[in-house]
């Protein structure tokens, strides 16, 4: 059987950049990896499936274009040359959607990291990673803990991870591909024994590959509830679905009425959904806006029970001028140890001109003597040393 001319350039790549996957720097594993997720998505319209509908009628959505991209770098790869050089964010400087688990007093968080472009084929987060503190001010990074190379079904990025401990192990939940329609991705779930990984795919294929209710399932998070009921809140689009997830987390199992998922959108919401307990009742937090602009801020609603209804009480999250703009897709810390509570998110420094720059801060979290949210003083400094042992 004769081999395409395609697959040959294919195969020729792959081989010409093997011994430049042993490389460590940062402008060879950019390249690396551009080039990468140029050649896949040349696969992938080889195939049969046409990636340009997922990004709207952009130029150069062809084989020939991926092809001809991947062969000029690495042929200045092996120049000894960087031909991206300058033109994405430094890897590990995308530290956003970001989820966070506890274990032995510690907090260690997950974020997602990448190269980050301004044109369609450089829009690749390809690397999860994670950090660990005990105090939310000295942090020990672990920069890989999964990526593309360990999720086959990824050919475009990985974000929003979601991590929950259970029985002794580590589940990481993550949105792949920005699916639109369904079987181009959706949301994942990865294994790992300790919260530093490696993760593996469990499942092979996405757990939710498709459109429900209106809701891209992206921007999964997982909480358990009081009664040991594991509910995924996930959704894009402005629309936000519920379900259960089953004991060891491939699949989902039904409401008692018979439905798998149920629709619990708030007024204005976006995307970003978030859930924590506070003197038993049930917050609910989500983004609004866009996540490029500058009126990207959080909202919240207080329910009796993790599926609501979930009435909007407003805005505790946004943008002041003189410190940051696009606040949002936040988490919430809270200190058992003091009281304190914490909340973390991504904003857009001062004098950003592009969306893709935002940056991953902390502040402090108060409550009224009602229990409500106050609005959210955004720092430069952060939050002091507070040990969690």
């Amino acid at each position: 059987m004769s081999i395409s001319p395609f697959y040959r350039q294919y195969s020729d790549i792959r081989a010409r950049i093997a011994p430049f996957r042993l490389k460590t720097d940062y402008e060879t594993v950019k390249t690396v990896s551009i080039i990468d997720a140029l050649i896949n998505r040349a696969d992938t319209v080889n195939a049969g499936a046409d990636p340009s509908g997922r990004f709207g009628a952009l130029a150069g959505h062809n084989i020939e274009n991926y092809m001809t991209r991947a062969e000029a770098y690495t042929a200045a790869l092996e120049r000894g040359e960087f031909p991206l050089k300058g033109k994405f964010c430094e890897p590990g400087m995308s530290f956003i959607d970001h989820s966070f688990v506890e274990k032995d007093k510690k907090l260690h968080v997950f974020y997602i990291r990448g190269y980050v472009g301004f044109e369609w084929d450089t829009r690749f987060v390809d690397t999860i990673g994670h950090v660990v503190t005990e105090d939310l001010v000295n942090w020990t990074k672990h920069e890989r803990i999964i990526d593309n190379n360990e999720v086959k079904w990824l050919w475009q990025a990985m974000w929003a991870p979601a991590i929950i401990r259970k029985d002794g192990a580590y589940y990481l939940f993550f949105g792949g591909n920005d699916m639109h329609e369904k079987g181009e991705g959706g949301i994942g779930v990865a294994r790992a024994d300790r919260p530093e990984g490696p993760y593996k795919d469990i499942l092979g294929r996405p757990l939710i590959d498709e459109v429900i209710n209106g809701a891209q399932p992206i921007d999964q998070f997982v909480f358990q509830d009081v009664d040991g009921t594991y509910y995924m809140y996930y959704g894009g689009w402005r629309h936000c679905n519920i379900c259960k997830l089953n004991d060891d987390f491939t699949g989902l199992v039904p409401f008692e009425d018979g439905e798998y998922y149920k629709e619990v959108t708030p007024e204005n919401y976006v995307e970003g959904p978030f859930m924590f307990m506070k003197d038993g009742k049930y917050y609910f937090m989500w983004s609004e806006g866009g996540w490029t602009g500058p009126d990207y801020c959080v909202a919240y609603a207080i329910a009796d029970n993790p599926s609501g209804p979930f009435v909007r009480e407003g805005v505790i999250l946004k943008q002041d001028p003189e410190v940051g703009t696009g606040a949002g897709h936040h988490s919430v810390i809270h200190n058992e140890k003091n009281g304190k509570w914490y909340i973390v998110y991504h904003r857009h420094p001062i004098g950003a001109t592009s969306g893709n720059d935002r940056r991953t801060c902390i502040d402090e979290l108060r409550f009224d003597k009602e229990g409500n949210i106050l609005p959210v003083k955004m720092t430069f400094k952060g939050v002091k040393a507070d040990p969690l042992k």
